[in-house]
């Protein structure tokens, strides 16, 4: 796999045997939290459309020791095969009571260039699965008794970032999918969070972006100067699908240094 597995010493009790759902699951961000659930003896299921990303995480976890994950391949745009798969990993592995709506792609674009169609296609992508899987996931936790839902956010709309704006609105929408996911379920003991990553250095960020200019700029910007990990928001989502985090809901909790 392309990101390093470091993994946390911390262990959760409540997370054990526990199923645990991720969209996005192959890279990244993704990809630490697979390994760190799976470390947590989680019945871990993920997804992605990068089938070599994922299937190099699974045999990397599985070299290690560990629960292997199980990847299944699904295009998040893809509402009803997203939903027919939550579903069918609840009924394989047991309710679904951590969903981890990670999934996203922070692909930069020119405000004046945006078409109707790119603008639809960046909404499904960044947003529109959040809702759908949360929808699919809800009853098997309504069913178990508790639940947390965990969708990622980003910082780009707080700081008025203006070369990915169907991002940041896609972005920033997610916040009120949280608030109203937190609402409704929340008479289930379900808890639904936003987790919010600042400039996490995955080896995509290095690739593409990351230069002096962007050096210089973060050390003005966060307050801890050194470069935030993939797994630093990996052990976040620890925390928020525990029974640690359960009187914990309807908030955001940012792994960002101190950005904004």
């Amino acid at each position: 796999m392309a990101e390093e597995i470091n993994l946390t010493e911390t262990i959760y009790p409540s997370l054990e045997g526990r199923t645990v759902f991720i969209t996005g699951g192959a890279a990244g961000i993704g990809s630490s939290m697979v390994a760190h659930f799976c470390a947590q003896k989680s019945k871990v299921a993920f997804v992605d459309i990068n089938v070599d990303a994922a299937n190099a995480l699974t045999d990397s976890i599985a070299e290690l020791g560990l629960p292997t994950p199980r990847f299944i391949e699904c295009d998040v745009s893809d509402v009803e095969k997203l939903q027919a798969t939550v579903t069918q990993v609840g009924r394989d592995l047991g309710n679904i009571t951590v969903l981890l709506n990670n999934a996203a792609h922070d692909e930069r674009h020119d405000l004046a260039e945006v078409t109707l169609e790119y603008w639809e296609d960046r909404l499904a992508v960044n947003m529109r699965h959040i809702f759908f899987a949360t929808q699919a996931a809800a009853p098997q936790m309504v069913e178990a008794g508790s639940g947390s839902i965990i969708s990622f956010g980003s910082i780009s709309w707080m700081q008025a970032q203006d070369d990915l704006p169907a991002y940041a609105a896609s972005k920033a929408s997610v916040h009120g999918l949280t608030r109203g996911f937190a609402r409704y379920y929340g008479k289930h003991g379900i808890r639904a969070n936003t987790l919010v990553p600042g400039w996490i250095f995955t080896e995509r960020q290095k690739e593409k972006w990351y230069n002096e200019e962007g050096e210089q700029v973060l050390q003005i910007r966060q307050c801890i100067k050194t470069h935030i990990q993939p797994h630093e928001v990996a052990r976040m989502a620890l925390f928020l699908g525990s029974d640690d985090s359960k009187m914990c809901t309807a908030q955001n909790f940012i792994v960002d240094a101190g950005w904004t």
